[in-house]
């Protein structure tokens, strides 16, 4: 079933699409071949999208393997992602409303190739440099494209971060995985994540990262039930810097009480 798909150039080279406020993707033109950063739910055939923006090879990057990143992958012939979230990825293509819409409408999911940090996809003039960040599932990515310091993250750093998850690493392994990273701080000057419809400032990394610290810490007077899928989480609201710009006002880290 296609839904509205909304398409804004960021800059130069760099679109965000934004299915139906559901999930974001990205498309980064580069002057030999273009990338898709997340294919979303596979509402809209993007291989189509793509081609009225560019006629040069294309192939996809999944941050992560959930099924609003990986269902549009159907629309194209090449797509990397970390094997650490290949049994998610495959959980989810291997579910029956899935492949019963495959087999109704002839889709063929391309195999997954191998992702991993220090990984560096050449576009000619824009270059994405992988790094690992598992903590939202344990094969999650982000990549910085180095001449327009941005750095895209799925949702392994985003205004709502699901940590609650059954293959969600513990908050103390994100923690530490965030400040491996946290120099990424000096690379980049914003974020583009999963579900967004414009820049946040790079510093939304580091505040994620003291959310997730606070909770360590048993710092939880604040927080409350978070209600998804049926179940029930705890909600940990976290602060952002005043003097900079984001996307949205609210932010928070759903995880599980242990």
């Amino acid at each position: 079933m296609e839904k509205e798909l909304f398409i804004k150039e960021m800059c130069p080279g760099v679109y965000l699409l934004d299915e139906a406020h559901e999930s974001t993707g990205y498309l980064i033109v580069g002057e030999e071949k273009a990338c898709v950063i997340d294919t979303m739910n596979g509402y809209n055939d993007l291989q189509k999208v793509v081609r009225e923006i560019t006629d040069k090879p294309v192939f996809v990057i999944n941050t992560h393997g959930h099924p609003d990143h990986i269902f549009g992958n159907v629309y194209f012939e090449k797509a990397y992602m970390h094997p650490a979230d290949l049994p998610i990825a495959e959980m989810f293509l291997s579910g029956p409303e899935f492949v019963a819409n495959c087999a109704k409408y002839g889709y063929v999911v391309p195999p997954f190739e191998e992702i991993h940090e220090g990984d560096v996809f050449d576009l000619g003039g824009k270059h994405l440099v992988v790094y690992e960040l598992p903590g939202h599932t344990p094969g999650g990515i982000v990549l910085l494209l180095k001449e327009d310091r941005i750095l895209f993250t799925g949702d392994g750093i985003n205004h709502n971060l699901w940590m609650q998850l059954d293959h969600s690493l513990p908050m103390e392994d994100l923690v530490k995985n965030l400040d491996r990273l946290m120099f990424l701080e000096d690379e980049a000057d914003y974020i583009l994540h999963g579900h967004t419809g414009g820049f946040d400032d790079i510093s939304l990394m580091r505040c994620v990262r003291e959310g997730a610290l606070e909770i360590c810490q048993g710092k939880k007077e604040q927080d409350s039930d978070y209600y998804y899928f049926n179940l029930t989480a705890r909600k940990h609201p976290f602060k952002c810097r005043a003097d900079r710009k984001y996307y949205q006002n609210e932010h928070a880290i759903c995880y599980n009480e242990m």
